[in-house]
């Protein structure tokens, strides 16, 4: 691969990293540490990891990289990053948006009490827009097993949620 395309091909990827450990959990310093340390490590084995999975080989590094990182911490934490999705709007009146912020909260409440497998599958369907296809070749594992443990993550999700939502 040439330097200029790798240049071109990691950036957005590492910002996406970057943004998608800070879902998981982590603080911002330490996402861009540990995707300073995936793109380190990339670059070690740049040789010996197949051009077609490059990207997935990316996302599985970072990820192993940030549960040893939370095994080190002892914890899975939601870091409360606040990424307004929806921005209010000046029509939008503001018991409207506070009842959407309170929501979220809970939502987010919801998913930082999740098994982190679950939350991670959640997040990389729903927040990524990620395919079974997709989520099964960044992870590694079957389509099958992704939907199986995705199907599990909704109804642990609906339980705590208390039966709510879709």
């Amino acid at each position: 691969m040439e330097p200029k395309d790798m240049e071109r091909v990691l950036q957005p990827k590492l910002a996406e990293i970057r943004r998608y450990l800070i879902r998981l959990g982590a603080e911002a310093s330490d996402a861009e540490d540990i995707v300073q340390d995936t793109v380190y490590k990339a670059l070690l084995y740049l040789e010996s990891i197949d051009e077609h999975k490059f990207s997935a080989w990316l996302y599985k590094v970072a990820i192993n990289r940030y549960f040893d990182y939370c095994r080190k911490q002892k914890r899975y934490l939601y870091s409360g990053e606040e990424v307004e999705e929806h921005p209010a709007q000046e029509q939008e009146l503001p018991e409207a948006v506070l009842l959407r912020r309170e929501r979220k909260e809970e939502i987010e409440g919801v998913l930082a009490r999740l098994n982190p497998v679950n939350k991670q599958l959640i997040l990389m369907k729903y927040e990524m827009d990620l395919s079974y296809k997709e989520i099964s070749s960044l992870l590694g594992i079957s389509e099958a097993t992704v939907k199986a443990t995705l199907y599990r993550a909704r109804q642990q999700f609906q339980q705590l949620y208390g039966g709510e939502g879709e």
